[in-house]
């Protein structure tokens, strides 16, 4: 046998190297999640423990030891499996500061309304989404009045947390642009969300607009709220 080492082969000589998936589970479960990512990426099989369902059911039981408790609810926002669980749990906590049975869901509707806005070419429209997420609530048996101002707060973190790039601009455009359509409350979006679709495209956004662009969003800012702040004036 040749004593040469194939160089396309890496041996990993270090006891981490010789651990089974199981103890390494229970090691990275107790290393700060924001650390994961890192972890992930030093070699395959590491990577693959954090692809797998048992390292994310072992981060749920030990960080959200009550989670197991939550039963399932009904709605059109599904909850998903224990990445999805711990994820969702993780941004109630992280983003809301909630504490009782309405983190889950409002951490799961806050990532339903952040992956549709951030990764789909065509979302659907703002009231398609507004009302999916009034009916997750409603459909939990929260009140209307709770329903509404939980959305308002889910849309308001949302806004404050897509990434600065052109997509985001396209489509804080389209939201801005939509028509009025009249729905019934508790399906009205609350005047802070439109107000901070306008506010952001006009700080964050302002030069991305071309100067066509920027005269209908500034129409539609004036048709929306009296009187619109001075700084949103002047292209």
């Amino acid at each position: 046998m040749s004593d040469n080492v194939d160089n396309n082969t890496k041996v990993d000589y270090t006891p981490f190297g010789k651990l089974p998936d199981h103890l390494l589970v229970e090691i990275f479960v107790r290393v700060p999640v924001s650390e994961w990512a890192q972890i992930s990426c030093v070699k395959r099989q590491w990577a693959n423990v954090f692809r797998g369902e048992c390292l994310w059911q072992a981060a749920l039981t030990r960080t959200y030891p009550l989670a197991h408790q939550t039963k399932r609810w009904p709605g059109p926002i599904p909850r998903g499996l224990s990445r999805r669980r711990y994820t969702a749990l993780y941004v109630s906590k992280r983003v809301f500061a909630l504490d009782g049975e309405m983190d889950e869901i409002v951490g799961h509707a806050y990532l339903f309304l952040k992956e549709q806005l951030e990764f789909s070419d065509m979302p659907s429209t703002s009231s398609i989404l507004h009302g999916t997420i009034i009916d997750q609530f409603i459909a939990c048996g929260k009140s209307r009045d709770i329903a509404h101002e939980l959305a308002s707060q889910i849309w308001l973190a949302v806004l404050d947390n897509l990434e600065d790039n052109e997509h985001t601009f396209l489509i804080l455009k389209r939201l801005a642009l939509e028509g009025d359509v009249f729905l019934p409350y508790p399906y009205t979006k609350s005047i802070k969300v439109q107000w901070k679709v306008f506010e952001k495209l006009f700080t964050d956004f302002r030069d991305c607009f071309n100067h066509v662009d920027y005269y209908d969003v500034l129409g539609c800012a004036k048709n929306k709220f009296q009187p619109i702040p001075s700084a949103w004036l002047g292209y």
